[in-house]
């Protein structure tokens, strides 16, 4: 059975267990420095997991001012669990608790490819809008 989670504490093997989420979607490289992972996990506003038994197989997270607006980023479920909703599970699970605390503008980047997932759970194509990115180079 799958249970999703809210997740305030991590520890050394789900932090690593996560960290290997980052490298397989290619957010970060094997050999990348991981010591950014710990707070930023811990400075979000909510990250959930989804869990077989105790072992972790997915997570997603949030990152808000905690009054007006957030943003869902780090959506990743293991690829052998993959097509069985948990996806949407974690956003779902996300959405309510935000809307929960009373933030109801959310949004998120999807990658190329994951617009129909998206969409099947009712997000909406923001057209009119250009996505930014500050580089110091």
């Amino acid at each position: 059975m799958i249970e999703i989670r809210i997740i305030n504490e991590f520890s050394g093997d789900m932090l690593e267990r996560i960290a290997g989420f980052y490298v397989s979607a290619k957010w970060i490289k094997e050999d990348d420095d991981r010591s950014f992972l710990l707070p930023a996990l811990s400075g979000s506003t909510l990250v959930v997991g989804a869990f077989a038994d105790d072992l972790i197989i997915g997570c997603a997270r949030a990152i808000s001012d905690g009054c007006s607006d957030a943003y869902i980023q780090d959506v990743f479920v293991s690829p052998e669990y993959r097509g069985k909703g948990i996806g949407g599970m974690l956003i779902k699970t996300l959405t309510d608790r935000l809307c929960d605390i009373g933030i109801d503008w959310i949004a998120l980047v999807g990658e190329p490819g994951t617009e129909k997932f998206y969409q099947h759970l009712g997000w909406q194509k923001k057209s009119g809008f250009t996505m930014w990115q500050w580089s110091k180079e």
